[in-house]
């Protein structure tokens, strides 16, 4: 089945999903996106991070009127107030919704029709690390575990090779598995 048969699968416009390859095959300059949160603390371990603008495809993008505004915490028995999940929780959302992501427009791409994705993602940390009490404990996760139930209209071998391309093309799975270089820089009065 062509996209111009159905050309809306999964939430998906398929149309446009393939436009937005063609056009940066033709022009590969366009690919370079740069994603931005600012953050500021509250009170004890309660920051608020605030996400609007970014860079993408040759332009600063401001499609979105309202900034998104999460708020991370930690839990009382971490010294927390709990006013919103822990920035490790946010990880497991990140890796969940990218993969989730994935998975829709991968089977869109494929003509592959979901009726489910629903996916449930473990991580073991170890707060010697953190807490400084053991040099030989890292700080972050040990392991992160995830774990999908897919239904749709395709083989069982299809469905799951589609969590694997859509891990396979992951950018959160990537940083994850693979880590980043990250910089900080520091400024005071």
């Amino acid at each position: 089945m062509t996209s111009t048969e159905n050309p809306v699968r999964n939430g998906v416009d398929v149309a446009t999903l393939f436009a937005t390859v063609d056009a940066v095959k033709a022009s590969p300059q366009i690919a370079q996106f740069q994603f931005r949160a600012a953050n500021d603390w509250i009170s004890g371990t309660h920051s608020r991070s605030v996400i609007q603008g970014f860079y993408g495809a040759g332009q600063e993008d401001t499609s979105r009127p309202e900034p998104f505004e999460y708020d991370a915490d930690h839990p009382a028995v971490l010294v927390g107030s709990n006013q919103g999940p822990t920035p490790v929780e946010f990880l497991l959302h990140a890796i969940a919704a990218c993969l989730t992501a994935g998975v829709a427009n991968i089977a869109a791409a494929r003509g592959i029709t979901l009726r489910r994705v629903s996916s449930t993602v473990e991580g073991d940390i170890d707060l010697l690390g953190i807490l400084g009490l053991s040099d030989e404990v890292r700080n972050g996760y040990r392991q992160i575990r995830v774990r999908f139930e897919v239904e749709g209209d395709a083989s069982r071998e299809e469905l799951v090779a589609l969590v694997q391309r859509s891990r396979n093309r992951s950018a959160v799975y990537d940083v994850l598995a693979n880590g980043t270089d990250v910089q900080i820089d520091v400024s005071t009065p």
